[in-house]
């Protein structure tokens, strides 16, 4: 996975010298409302910054960790991590508010749009911010897993006096997402703490754990993974990104989920090529007469995003009988 240096060396030099601009604005941005209080708040500027003055801060982490290596340090963070980062002090939430760190984060998070267009849709919507750009624009992300939990009534087997026995099942599905556009896709009874140790690319077979593609257009995600075997059969996606607070982005409604047939030729199509193969379908179309086109929608709850250091302590690792109801909100 390519790093957010590698997004920032691929700007072209044409919109590097208006990021120049805006940065340098940046930095000499008045604060008129801090003088008020006699406070001297200075955010950490890159090394070699034209707005680099000898200054010395009272604060000893300050005076023990120089600037630039600051600086550094903010540039490999997370977005999540340098939310809670700028929660610190004053300074470190004016340095994290500058414009390179978002920039990165964003041309990580939307890649497959490209940089020109994302520039574009920089200055038509968003005022130029990109941490304006971060928190309002809907996105997929990519640091834990969509979960789905869901459960049916099955009626079981009666033996001796026990007269009409019912069964709860409970079952998930799990989803994540990267930024190149791929996802991975798995169906499972297992509690997520098991389930978060092995959805990557290097998983075995054995795993049953599915990858496809998917394309982001608005808030709307449509997603699709091609099932091999003697029948192989298509399972084609549509969501709705939601978020219970501003850039959440921490909850998928589920617009429709349909598993139709594959002639031979689109069967034979290459997996990357198999959401292309199916846009445009129908939600009953199928092109094999043996495996009819199926909704499972019915009784489908939304789709929660459980960050990966929250995967162990979960509430969705709890058992059916310890946890009768589930709201996701």
């Amino acid at each position: 996975m390519a790093s957010g240096s590698d997004f920032a060396s691929a700007v072209s030099s044409e919109l590097e010298s208006v990021l120049r601009l805006k940065t340098v604005n940046y930095f000499v941005t008045r604060r008129p409302w801090l003088d008020l209080y006699g406070v001297n708040v200075r955010p950490v500027a890159p090394f070699g910054s034209a707005s680099r003055r000898p200054y010395v801060d009272p604060a000893l982490i300050h005076r023990s960790l120089p600037d630039e290596l600051l600086f550094e340090v903010f540039a490999r963070m997370t977005p999540y991590d340098l939310g809670k980062a700028s929660c610190v002090c004053r300074k470190w939430r004016y340095t994290i508010r500058n414009p390179l760190f978002w920039r990165n984060a964003c041309l990580k998070a939307w890649q497959i749009s490209g940089i020109v267009e994302n520039y574009k849709t920089l200055q038509s919507k968003y005022d130029g911010s990109w941490r304006k750009m971060w928190l309002l624009r809907p996105r997929l992300r990519t640091d834990g897993l969509y979960v789905s939990r869901n459960t049916y009534i099955r009626v079981g087997v009666a033996e001796w006096k026990i007269t009409n026995p019912v069964h709860v099942v409970c079952y998930f599905r799990y989803m994540r997402f990267f930024p190149s556009g791929r996802f991975l896709y798995k169906n499972s009874s297992q509690k997520i703490k098991d389930v978060a140790k092995c959805m990557n690319f290097r998983s075995s077979k054995a795993d049953c754990i599915f990858g496809g593609h998917y394309t982001l257009s608005d808030d709307k995600v449509e997603a699709a993974v091609l099932y091999p075997g003697m029948r192989p059969t298509v399972l084609r996606i549509r969501l709705r990104i939601r978020g219970t607070t501003t850039g959440a982005n921490n909850r998928m409604d589920l617009i429709s989920l349909v598993t139709s047939g594959l002639n031979n030729s689109e069967a034979n199509a290459h997996e990357e090529d198999i959401l292309g193969v199916v846009e445009g379908w129908q939600d009953d179309e199928t092109h094999n007469p043996d495996v009819p086109a199926v909704s499972h929608k019915r009784g489908m709850t939304p789709f929660v995003f459980v960050p990966f250091e929250e995967v162990e302590t979960s509430v969705l690792n709890l058992p059916v009988e310890k946890m009768d109801y589930y709201v996701p909100g």
